[in-house]
């Protein structure tokens, strides 16, 4: 008898290392990579992470999203802190690959992924329990950039806020609640990020129904959230579904506010409004920078995994991590290094959903002075100081 549990033990370990390979085949470039097959490689999990760690470092972006570097750093810091612990047929190492195979390329083989189920659970507890850690202003933090467009105007903004949908698979009795304005079944994930796109804040779950501004209110008024604490005299810049409130600064509305209507015959600003929403608009960029980084890196966000919904919830945040955790370790990523120091670009439009509200208190009263403040100040050295548009 426990001479078949043992066979039936060993049968179940080299299925591990034979299902890792299964799972990353079907993505791993290798023809499109080397122009030419592989010869003596073994159906083994140690073997095939030896040739992905070894090999072109093309090949490891494919498969794990992230440079050689920050694969090891990070399987260092899951063993030592004991979030994840190499068992007699799967390393860490290999534990890891599974996930990153799967949130990187989305792998739909059924099959598969239940079969690797418990690798992948494992690792999305030990990513997501970093949270706290990596998604939280950095100890050095990147303001406002320093450039004639932005500063000094903007000079007390410490990060952008705005809403991500991320597509969902719920259930028949659900779906309504999390259909969005498209008719997408969708879950709304409020982020803040700095201007060195790292994500501080994240709160996944909402449904893709509710509105932006109710969702951010609600995290304000729950403190377990822990948003946060906005310094005196700092705010972040949201778009025109949120209210301007003190340590919030929304845009004017019914004014021209997307890049788009500052094209052509009509690009110089009419009016301190319109040049204030032009500033804004391009600054409030960052965050849709940080989201199309995010979803290239984890295409799992770009579509609604079968998976139940407080997993698929958490693959939001631990994608998030990864994302603050590769762009803080990886300073020659190939991600980030497409985006950093480009130029303003056009943003999507947005179907506006103003939450915007007559100011209502001090606070209130407060903010809105900050706004004109910034105003007047950036129209009246356009007007007189600046020499380009």
């Amino acid at each position: 008898m426990q001479d078949t549990l043992a066979s039936m033990e060993d049968f179940d370990l080299e299925l591990d290392n034979m299902e890792l390979v299964a799972a990353a085949a079907g993505y791993y470039y290798y023809n499109s990579i080397t122009r030419q097959p592989r010869h003596g490689s073994s159906p083994y999990g140690s073997s095939f992470m030896s040739e992905v760690l070894d090999g072109p470092d093309d090949g490891c972006r494919e498969m794990f999203r992230m440079d050689k570097h920050v694969f090891h750093n990070l399987c260092g810091i899951l063993r030592q802190r004991g979030m994840l612990r190499d068992t007699a047929g799967v390393m860490i190492e290999e534990q890891l690959a599974i996930f990153l195979n799967i949130i990187g390329h989305y792998e739909r083989n059924r099959v598969i992924q239940e079969r690797l189920s418990r690798h992948f659970n494992n690792v999305l507890k030990a990513i997501k329990s970093l949270s706290r850690e990596f998604l939280q202003p950095p100890l050095l933090q990147k303001f406002c950039p320093f450039s004639q467009q932005f500063y000094p105007y903007f000079k007390d903004c410490i990060g952008v806020i705005d809403a991500m949908h991320v597509p969902a698979h719920l259930s028949a009795k659900d779906q309504s609640r999390f259909r969005n304005k498209k008719g997408v079944l969708s879950q709304n994930v409020l982020a803040a990020c700095t201007f060195d796109l790292q994500f501080i804040f994240i709160y996944p779950g909402w449904e893709g129904s509710a509105a932006d501004s109710r969702v951010l209110r609600a995290v304000l008024d729950d403190p377990d959230q822990n948003f946060p604490i906005i310094p005196e005299g700092k705010y972040y810049i949201v778009d025109t579904g949120y209210s301007n409130l003190e340590g919030f600064i929304a845009p004017y509305p019914g004014v021209r506010y997307h890049l788009h209507e500052f094209r052509g015959a009509n690009q110089l600003p009419r009016n301190p409004q319109e040049l204030f929403n032009h500033r804004h608009s391009s600054l409030r960029n960052t965050i849709q920078v940080s989201f199309d980084v995010l979803k290239t890196r984890f295409p799992i966000l770009n579509v609604a995994p079968q998976y139940g919904f407080h997993v698929q919830r958490d693959i939001v945040i631990a994608a998030c991590v990864l994302h603050n955790y590769i762009r803080r370790e990886g300073k020659d990523d190939w991600l980030f290094a497409n985006v950093d120091g480009a130029a303003v670009a056009e943003l999507p439009d947005i179907d506006d959903e103003s939450g915007i509200q007559l100011a209502s208190s001090i606070q209130d009263h407060m903010a809105f002075s900050l706004r004109e403040s910034i105003m007047g100040a950036m129209w009246n050295d356009f007007i007189n100081k600046w020499d380009q548009w």
